[in-house]
């Protein structure tokens, strides 16, 4: 049985319905979870982040990742999986093993595991070519690793080809979150209400792609700075 399946099975023996779920999660989690997410979930259109994952096995009484594993022990399927596929198998049971309430000593007794450093990444993404509106209620939280610089405060995805080839679609990008910056650097801006990964010039936003021209700041221009991109 898959987790998509698994899901569905648990919940039905709760007794519960999608709707029911879907508020269990919002209102643990603080994130936008509806009836058609947990439905997707089931369905195997989409796969809950980490978090939704665990606050689903909190709400079914799942205290052991044997409820999605066969009785040989061998993850249905694992085999037909891509590589991507497979990485989120094992995303999964890292972060059940590094929860207090699955994580087990070799004695028997529940760990807790100091989790990783934890920031938010948001989820709509800067415009590298056209802009788009930073929604600051917009995030799910990503654990980083050591290789994230320390002074990065949030996260966000490039969009477009402008910053190109330092910056590609698509691409995490790290971020010290400041009100100014120097001429020169490269950072996050709101200008005119659409959010831009930027090189910050004299009055203007400039683009690493030589194709595109630069985004004049105006005077009366709504213009503000979100932070240095970091990593």
């Amino acid at each position: 049985m898959n987790i998509s399946k698994t899901l569905a099975r648990l919940r039905k023996e709760n007794g519960l319905t999608q709707s029911a779920a879907a508020g269990f999660v919002r209102e643990r989690s603080g994130k936008s979870c509806t009836s058609k997410s947990v439905s997707n979930w089931e369905t195997g259109v989409a796969m809950p982040s980490v978090d939704q994952f665990l606050w689903l096995c909190e709400l079914y009484g799942v205290g052991d990742v044997l409820a999605f594993r066969d009785l040989s022990g061998e993850y249905r399927g694992i085999g037909k999986l891509n590589a991507l596929g497979k990485s989120r198998v094992e995303e999964y049971i890292t972060m059940l093993s590094g929860n207090a309430l699955f994580a087990e000593s070799q004695d028997g007794y529940y760990d807790v595991v100091k989790p990783q450093r934890v920031i938010k990444l948001y989820d709509i993404p800067v415009a590298a070519g056209t802009g788009f509106f930073l929604d600051s209620d917009a995030y799910e939280d990503l654990e980083v690793d050591k290789t994230v610089p320390q002074n990065a405060d949030f996260a966000v995805r490039v969009s477009g080809d402008s910053m190109t080839p330092r910056f590609v679609d698509g691409q995490i990008v790290f971020i010290k979150e400041q009100q100014t910056l120097d001429v020169g650097e490269i950072g996050i801006f709101a200008l005119d209400g659409d959010s831009y990964i930027k090189r910050l010039g004299h009055g203007e936003l400039l683009s690493l792609n030589a194709r595109y021209r630069p985004i004049k700041i105006r005077e009366y221009a709504l213009f503000h700075v979100f932070g240095k991109v970091v990593g």
